[in-house]
């Protein structure tokens, strides 16, 4: 039997959408008020959805203490109270928070072993929110 977890975890950081690949008016046109030269902040609200058999067991698709221990280290402890502008990941990419999203998606991807990922989503404000699947997903 196939289950899935949702887990929520909150962090803060802060981005300019502004892409060198575009002029400044174009750059204005594109992001507005996002792309103020000071940045700005946002309170996201990050959600990890992982897949897998109800081990019999545990009851459980995946140790939470596992989930929450892998977050903490790899997803929160390199975003929480960052400017995503000046990390490697957006040295060549907007932080727009899709691409965000897709970068969190990547490192659980590659790291998280004890269930299958199924999504990240991201809730940027309270009218915004973004999530990835994968290449492979429709």
């Amino acid at each position: 039997m196939k289950a899935h977890l949702t887990r929520r975890y909150m962090f803060s950081a802060s981005h300019r959408l502004h892409s060198d690949e575009m002029s400044e008016e174009e750059n204005r046109a594109t992001y507005g008020k996002c792309n103020n030269p000071y940045g700005h902040g946002h309170n996201y609200m990050l959600e990890v959805t992982v897949s897998g058999p109800v081990d019999d067991s545990t009851g459980m698709v995946c140790n939470l203490v596992d989930l929450d221990g892998f977050v903490r280290n790899e997803i929160l402890e390199r975003y929480d109270h960052q400017n995503l502008n000046l990390l490697a990941e957006f040295a060549k990419e907007v932080p727009t928070t899709e691409n965000l999203c897709i970068s969190i998606y990547e490192i659980v991807k590659r790291g998280f072993k004890a269930a299958h990922l199924e999504k990240v989503r991201i809730e940027e404000t309270m009218m915004n929110s973004f999530e990835y699947m994968g290449e492979n997903r429709r």
